[in-house]
């Protein structure tokens, strides 16, 4: 049996990556291109891929295959509709970065209020110096405590970083989907960004969500508001977000994530790295070394189920 590994550069090299305990013949790339898909895996019974795409047409040209191993936990690279139908299983990645993402997130919260990246730019241009004094002000800095946070997805990426911001005594809501009636325990979408100090997303990237922070819902937020997305590039607008920082319609944002990755030079998030009101990490609010072992040592276990016969974490098409 043949097992494919087409972006092993998505797992850090310190990382334990483990071998199937059945016989087996393993290939691995740091990083494969559309173009190299089929040569690459011709022959191979399993192949483990984070965001290389797999279409219905590269399926297709590939009678050997049995299983897709996604190391992570989006699927959106690969044709779902596609594998069920070719009988090929589709497992992914659950429930594993949850403490890291919500780590993430709190310091993005917590650099932004306290305005870490704008003293730290002001140190560098000399002012503390000209301040001729032990400390200065020109800065608003501000307690997370007490604060009001919309979480905007309720699975448990969102449900743990309520948790951590509910035990640092922020006021924790949880957003319905937009346009519909809110659910008990729920806030409507309206009403919950239009009141939050601090909103952060952990929905996926549907159809649905896809500009779900544009220029209008932008506008609506608070001017002292902040907007934290860890989830995927798309949910928030980035012309608008620009827009909206450039102008102070709201206080300050922060993104794990760009709707192109990497982003263009001249994206706007890129843009916006001029401004010392946000800050952008390159999708590695899951990547805590703890959880990305978790996910390396998941990654085998589902392997390891199906050629046991008992497919697990299996994804399907809508």
């Amino acid at each position: 049996m043949k097992i494919v590994f087409l972006d092993r550069l998505t797992l850090a090299s310190h990382i334990n990556l483990a071998r199937p305990s059945f016989a087996h013949q393993w290939q691995e790339y740091p990083s494969t291109t559309p173009q190299q898909v089929l040569e690459r895996c011709q022959d191979a019974s399993i192949i483990i891929v984070n965001k290389v795409q797999l279409s219905r047409d590269t399926l297709t040209q590939l009678p050997q295959l049995k299983m897709i191993a996604v190391a992570a936990t989006g699927t959106n690279n690969v044709d779902l509709a596609a594998a069920e139908e070719l009988g090929i299983v589709v497992s992914n990645i659950r429930n594993y970065a949850a403490q890291s993402i919500a780590e993430h997130c709190l310091a993005l919260m917590f650099n932004l209020r306290r305005n870490v990246l704008a003293y730290h730019q002001a140190i560098q241009q000399g002012r503390w110096q000209h301040a001729k004094q032990f400390c200065f002000f020109d800065f608003p800095i501000d307690n997370l405590a007490k604060q009001t946070l919309a979480i905007i997805g309720g699975g448990n990426l969102g449900q743990a970083t309520a948790q951590l911001a509910s035990n640092l005594g922020m006021e924790v809501v949880m957003v319905e989907h937009k346009g519909q009636t809110p659910r008990p325990g729920r806030v409507a979408f309206e009403e919950a960004i239009s009141s939050a100090d601090v909103i952060s997303i952990h929905c996926p990237l549907t159809p649905q969500t896809k500009d779900l922070f544009g220029e209008l819902e932008l506008a609506m937020m608070k001017e002292t508001a902040l907007l934290i997305n860890t989830a995927r590039g798309g949910i928030v607008n980035e012309q608008a977000l620009l827009q909206a920082l450039q102008n102070k319609q709201i206080a300050g944002a922060a993104s794990d994530v760009s709707e192109c990755e990497p982003p263009t030079h001249d994206s706007p998030l890129m843009q916006a790295l001029s401004l010392n009101n946000f800050i952008l990490t390159p999708h590695v609010g899951w990547a805590s070394s703890q959880n990305m072992q978790v996910l390396a040592d998941q990654l085998i276990d589902n392997i390891e189920a199906f050629v046991a016969g008992k497919p697990r974490h299996q994804v399907f098409a809508n």
